[in-house]
Parts: C-alpha cells; sequence; structure tokens
C-alpha cells in the first residue's frame, strides 16, 4: 500500500502469519523525496516476495523493484527498472513456474502512454533490456499480467484508439522473448476500462472490465478456452441502479473465479462479490460485502491454498483513507 503520512506517499507493508486473524504493525519500504505509489507484488514458489512500484523522485515517475526472501522480516535494497524520458506508471508483476519475474507498466515517453514490458530470470538480480508491446495513436494504459501453467505471458490493458476506451489483449508463449499480435477484446460505445485478467489450472484465461455501453458503469466478463486466440461474447454481470466499477478478480484450486469491486448504487460507494463455480458459465448473486457511512474502495482479491477468501480496500469512514481487510469462504 501507499500512505501520505511522512507528508508525500511512500510504500508500506504488513502481513498476518495466522491466516488474517492478527496482522504485523506496517512496515515502511520506502524512503524518497518524491512520492512512491502504485505498489504491486508476486510471491514465487519459494514465498520470495517481489515488488514493484512508481516513485517520482527523479522528477518524474519511474519504476522500482526490492524483494523479501524471508517473508517480508527484511527486504533488498531498492533497484530502478526504468530510465525514460517520459513518466513511467501503474507497474503490474507475475512469476512464472521457473521464478522469472515479469513487469509490465505504461509509459508516456512516445507522447501518449503505450505498454511496455521488461523482465529478469535471475530473481530480480539483473534485468533484461525494456520491451514495447504497443505502438497505436491512442493511449495504452493500466496494463495487468497473467502466467498460465505453461508459463505463456498474458497481458490485457485498454486503449483509447478508436476514439473511446477499449480492451486489448496480447500473449507470450517463449517467456516474454516475443509477443503476439494484438488483439482487440470489446468494440461498443462505451467506456470499457480498467480491465483485469487471471488463469484458471486448465490455461484458460478470464478477463473483467467495467462498461457503460447502457448509460452506466457495470462489470463485464469474457474468457478464452483455446489460451487466448477466439473469445466468447462479453458476459454481462451487473445490473444496478448505479455504477459497478474497478473489478479484481482470483482463481481458486477448483477453479472458481472470484470478483470484487466498487459500485455507487447506495449512494456512497460500497465493496460487492460475487463469485462462478463452472468456469464462467453462470455467476452468483451479487454480494455486498461494505457498509459504512464512508468510501469503500479499491478492492483486491486472494484466494489462499485453503480456499479462503481475502479482500483488502482503502475506506475513508475514518476521515482519512484506511485500509480494511475481512475473509471468506
Amino acid at each position: 500500500m501507499d500512505d501520505d503520512t511522512p507528508g508525500n506517499s511512500e510504500i508500506y507493508y504488513k502481513r498476518s502469519v495466522d491466516g488474517g486473524t492478527t496482522w504485523n504493525a506496517a512496515q515502511r519500504l520506502t524512503w524518497t523525496s518524491g512520492g512512491s505509489s502504485n505498489p504491486a507484488l508476486a510471491i514465487d514458489s519459494t514465498d520470495t516476495i517481489h515488488l514493484v512500484w512508481a516513485d517520482f523522485t527523479p522528477g518524474k515517475s519511474e519504476i522500482y523493484y526490492k524483494r523479501s526472501t524471508n517473508g517480508g522480516s527484511t527486504w533488498s535494497g531498492v533497484r530502478r527498472l526504468t530510465w525514460t524520458p517520459g513518466y513511467s506508471r501503474c507497474p503490474a508483476v507475475a512469476i512464472d513456474s521457473n521464478k522469472r519475474i515479469h513487469v509490465v507498466w505504461h509509459d508516456d515517453t512516445p507522447g501518449n502512454y503505450e505498454i511496455y514490458y521488461i523482465r529478469s530470470t535471475n530473481g530480480g538480480l539483473t534485468w533484461s533490456a525494456v520491451n514495447r508491446l504497443t505502438w497505436n495513436a491512442g493511449s495504452s494504459s493500466d496494463p495487468i499480467i497473467a502466467i498460465d501453467s505453461e508459463n505463456s505471458i498474458h497481458v490485457v490493458w485498454y486503449d483509447e484508439t478508436s476514439g473511446n476506451p477499449e480492451v486489448y489483449y496480447k500473449k507470450s508463449s517463449d517467456g516474454g522473448t516475443t509477443w503476439s499480435s494484438v488483439k482487440r477484446l470489446t468494440f461498443n460505445s462505451g467506456l470499457s476500462e480498467y480491465p483485469v485478467i487471471a488463469v484458471d489450472s486448465g490455461d484458460t484465461p478470464h478477463v473483467l472490465w467495467h462498461d457503460d455501453p447502457n448509460g452506466d458503469l457495470e462489470i463485464y466478463y469474457k474468457r478464452s478456452t483455446d489460451g487466448g486466440t477466439t473469445w466468447i461474447s462479453p458476459q454481462r454481470l451487473t445490473w444496478t441502479s448505479g455504477s459497478s466499477y474497478s473489478p479484481a478478480t482470483a482463481i481458486d484450486s477448483t477453479n472458481a473465479i472470484h470478483v470484487v469491486f466498487d459500485d455507487d448504487t447506495p449512494g456512497n460507494i460500497e465493496v460487492y462479490y460475487k463469485r462462478s463455480l463452472d468456469g464462467g458459465t453462470t455467476w452468483s448473486a451479487v454480494q455486498r460485502l461494505t457498509s459504512t457511512s464512508g468510501s469503500s474502495y479499491d478492492p483486491a482479491i486472494a484466494v489462499g491454498p485453503d480456499g479462503t477468501v481475502h479482500i483488502v480496500w482503502r475506506d475513508d469512514t475514518s476521515g482519512n483513507w484506511d485500509i480494511y481487510y475481512k475473509q471468506g469462504k
């Protein structure tokens, strides 16, 4: 998480070693003259934690990295990953079964935001050259990355080249060396934005995003059963009088798909949840998870090995933004 208690935004970390019942004190991970924000982390098969974020200390935003090999007790020094004339922001990270670290982000060096990629094959000690993944007239923003059991890399983002935001996808089947052509996943006059992706044990990628072709934002879903070559038609998951937006998703060991998102139907923003137990064919009813006088915003989700669903979000009921947590099965 990032927190501006020191006067500018810095990255903090905390953990629970008992399944979320108790939590350690927040641990500060950055001390910079600029703002550190947009943290993202992934954990490899040896429980090494890999963290990336954006930092404004150089006078503009660049991507940085650090790791912990002992469960978050201590952390490595900071490593800077990008040096560009533009702003590098909103990184996402994933680890493959060979413990290779894959990072994507957007950067506006070309004049508009484009998607970029970098990897480390030795646990973050050294990094490849930066690889640009998109070239277009509009801005490509907010990439999200997932890796399947064959170590194919799946990336989604939204792009405004067509005149309004649409969701796009591409894939690498060789660990990030080469990439497929870009595939457009949405075609409508609404705002198809902020996609997220997760891959199940059968290597089916599942994508969710918010879209407003009918006048207000709702959550939509699609999947590919052939590794990203073809995709089903978009499936609408929410029908509310307000706006549903900013989905996050995780898939458990039974391939159940769990989704959380924001909705402002109650008059303030609250967190909601739904799931599919059959690979996205049918979905449960929407379940409201928060009821506060403030706004509950930006949920994130993970599923433990025992099937416990862990959800965190930020809420301003106290008068400033704080982080909250809950779990369920």
